[in-house]
């Protein structure tokens, strides 16, 4: 065992950790190796017990220290040598079986005191009540002093003029030792409950870091998905029109290259940004603020330029409180990734085209984002297989928003496919 390194406080002195004096931490130290060696062989450590206290009581009979305070000196020092024995030795069984212990010393507590010799002995019955009160339940404590007092009132009242001193030290004796069993298993408990709350608070921070964790890879993989996969889109859309234009009209091709260079720088600087919160380091991380609403005229830029004509409209009253920049990111996520499903998924078409409508109510935001792609046997849900459904239901449940995908006509065979989001501008009072 290692002693625990020592501090020097404001006036010199040394101090282990925690405070305590050098004399505490000694005493603190040595009832931990005692307890730690009880509870290895709680034989062996009964056995010394024991074997203390009777040879205690013997070299009391032995030397005749009783005589001191018998009431009667005369008294065998057989009988008296054998009652030493009968408080001392059952010591060994005062943890597995204390009421029994009780029960055999109680005939030898009468006849000490009958007889008046009043050994010191007697008193160790005090020690099988500490192991009660420590362990066992309150009512067989209140047994246990009627086996212990009973037989010293009637053997009491063979010496009715020293009442006082064959019973009184004997019910001090009961109560202080009942006293400080209680007390200790007050203490003990009180401890187990603090080390039982410690343990299941540690579990529950650890249940709350996975839980945070989880949802930050959650947060982390859908903005990844969000920003990747638009800017993905755009750069494929681009290409192809690049590719298409090369032949015929080399100006529109290089306008298409220098357009994938800014959608790809844009997409690894949001990338970056992202990423960088992750370092060691993130206080040198971007801290560019997240899209908002202000950010969709040029969102909605890029995918134009990508091939996809879309055109925004907006009705109804902006609040005099712009809405909350998570609402807004969601909106943004929302309209970016209908958008990147409709390049993704909506075919090839010469009239392609798509509308996103912004419309202002008294408590709610709704948007709206619609395209009139082709029926076509692939024209199934949008990135059905993929994040982008699931990733955009997610941003809408963390502000009790309602979000809805799927073909806006009735006829499967009509062209087009929606994307509506109902944003609540304010949280519920729920």
């Amino acid at each position: 065992m290692t002693d625990q390194p020592v501090t020097d406080d404001d006036e010199g002195t040394h101090r282990p950790p925690g405070g305590a004096s050098p004399l505490t931490g000694h005493i603190q130290r040595l009832l931990q190796c005692v307890r730690a060696s009880d509870r290895r062989r709680p034989l062996v450590w009964d056995g010394l017990l024991t074997t203390f206290w009777v040879l205690f009581a013997v070299l009391d009979v032995s030397s005749g220290g009783w005589r001191t305070v018998a009431v009667d000196r005369d008294v065998s020092a057989t009988l008296v040598f054998w009652m030493s024995v009968a408080f001392s030795a059952p010591l060994l069984w005062r943890r597995t079986h204390p009421l029994a212990v009780l029960v055999f010393m109680a005939p030898f507590s009468l006849v000490n005191v009958w007889t008046g010799a009043v050994i010191q002995a007697a008193f160790l019955q005090e020690i099988v009540v500490f192991n009660i009160a420590l362990r066992q339940p309150m009512r067989t404590l209140a047994g246990s002093g009627a086996i212990v007092l009973a037989p010293l009132v009637i053997g009491s009242a063979h010496f009715p003029d020293d009442w006082n001193r064959l019973f009184i030290p004997h019910l001090y004796a009961f109560a202080f030792a009942s006293l400080v069993g209680i007390v200790v298993r007050t203490r003990k408990e009180y401890t187990e409950a603090l080390v039982d709350r410690a343990n299941r608070l540690e579990l529950e921070r650890d249940q709350q870091a996975q839980l945070a964790a989880a949802a930050e890879r959650t947060r982390i993989a859908r903005e990844m998905h969000d920003i990747i996969g638009h800017n993905l889109s755009v750069i494929t859309g681009l290409a192809d029109g690049g590719a298409y234009a090369a032949a015929k009209n080399p100006e529109r091709a290089t306008q298409a290259l220098d357009a994938i260079g800014t959608t790809s720088r844009q997409a690894l600087a949001e990338l970056r940004r992202l990423l960088g919160v992750l370092r060691d380091h993130p206080d040198r991380a971007d801290r560019t603020p997240q899209p908002t609403l202000d950010d969709l005229d040029a969102l909605i830029a890029g995918v134009r330029s990508a091939g996809l004509p879309v055109t925004l409209h907006l009705h109804g009253t902006p609040p005099a409180v712009p809405p909350t920049p998570g609402r807004q990111l969601t909106v943004y996520r929302v309209v970016q990734e209908a958008l990147t499903n409709t390049l993704k998924h909506a075919g090839p078409a010469p009239a392609l085209a798509a509308e996103v409508t912004l419309t202002y109510g008294p408590a709610e935001l709704e948007v709206l984002i619609t395209d009139n792609g082709p029926p076509h046997p692939t024209a199934g849900p949008p990135d059905s297989t993929g994040q982008g459904i699931t990733g955009m239901r997610e941003r809408a449940s963390l502000y009790d928003a309602t979000l809805e995908a799927g073909r806006p006509a009735t006829t499967a065979s009509e062209p087009g496919w929606q994307v509506r989001l109902r944003l609540p501008l304010e949280d519920s009072p729920s």
